[in-house]
């Protein structure tokens, strides 16, 4: 398959270079030149624009039959949010028209889901979520979903979870540093997917998803906070994070959730094994890695 990714950072970059190993021809998207040598020696044929000006892209080639669209904002508000994702997917549609593109797969995220009782959530479970920026993202969904009967345009949605895995995870790096708090009794759930198994289900997305359809990133077993904290203190043979009250106020502004997002439909649909099914196969990696490192 002739491939692009957009977005060709902590996500896309290994992405490429997996479907590089397994024989794909990959390109990849950035806006910068910097990485130029990263990519070319991950087999990855470097394209330089920035999908949020529509003029950058025109130039580029186009013929691909699989894209992946793993941009992001950068932390951003939402105003960046609109640019990079909402804006920038509205120029890759127009730019694509033309292309005999067989599958785009979008990774979204799981902050479209503003359950706040602790509900296990799915793909039909109500996105009203009350984030700006989760808002902007459920507004992307909508305008590349509107594009499947309308320009029979193949995108499958994936809603991410919280990305862990090498020099990322922010609770565990809170944790590290000695700054992380458990919030109330610690029963608020948390979320999260390995970086290397989202790259597995892009991979599964592009082979396997149905266009129009949505399936939640996120791994086998959501962990509560004090559960987290908990077994990391054990592994690691330190104190346990201090409670704080948990401020409900503070929650809703940044958008904190709490809910249990379930896999279920990308296992059974895309058959997917997780080769990181709960948060303590991975950090018990991410911990023997650093170990290594010294």
């Amino acid at each position: 398959m002739r491939i692009l990714i957009v977005g060709c950072g902590y996500v896309g970059l290994p992405l490429g270079a997996e479907l590089a190993r397994q024989g794909h021809e990959v390109f990849g998207l950035r806006r910068s030149v910097l990485a130029e040598a990263e990519l070319k020696s991950a087999g990855i044929t470097p394209l330089h624009a920035d999908v949020t000006r529509p003029d950058s892209l025109r130039n580029l080639p186009r013929d691909f039959d699989w894209v992946a669209n793993c941009t992001a904002s950068g932390g951003g508000g939402a105003d960046d949010y609109r640019k990079v994702y909402l804006e920038g997917n509205r120029n890759l549609l127009a730019w694509l028209a033309e292309s005999p593109l067989k599958k785009f797969v979008y990774t979204s995220s799981t902050s479209v889901y503003a359950q706040n009782d602790g509900a296990v959530v799915t793909e039909k479970s109500p996105t009203e979520p009350e984030a700006a920026t989760a808002k902007v993202l459920v507004e992307t969904e909508k305008l590349l979903l509107a594009a499947v009967p309308e320009r029979k345009f193949p995108v499958v949605i994936l809603r991410v979870a919280g990305i862990y895995g090498p020099a990322r995870g922010h609770s565990f790096k809170q944790f590290l540093r000695g700054e992380a708090r458990i919030e109330g009794d610690g029963s608020r759930w948390l979320n999260m997917i390995h970086r290397d198994d989202l790259i597995g289900v892009i991979i599964a997305a592009l082979e396997r998803g149905a266009p129009a359809e949505i399936y939640n990133a996120a791994d086998n077993a959501p962990p509560c906070q004090a559960e987290f904290f908990t077994w990391l203190a054990t592994e690691l043979k330190q104190p346990l994070p201090p409670k704080v009250a948990a401020d409900a106020e503070v929650w809703r502004k940044r958008g904190v959730t709490n809910k249990r997002v379930s896999n279920a439909k990308l296992r059974a649909e895309l058959k997917y094994e997780f080769r990181f099914p709960d948060f303590r196969a991975g950090y018990a990696s991410e911990i023997a890695r650093l170990a290594a490192e010294g």
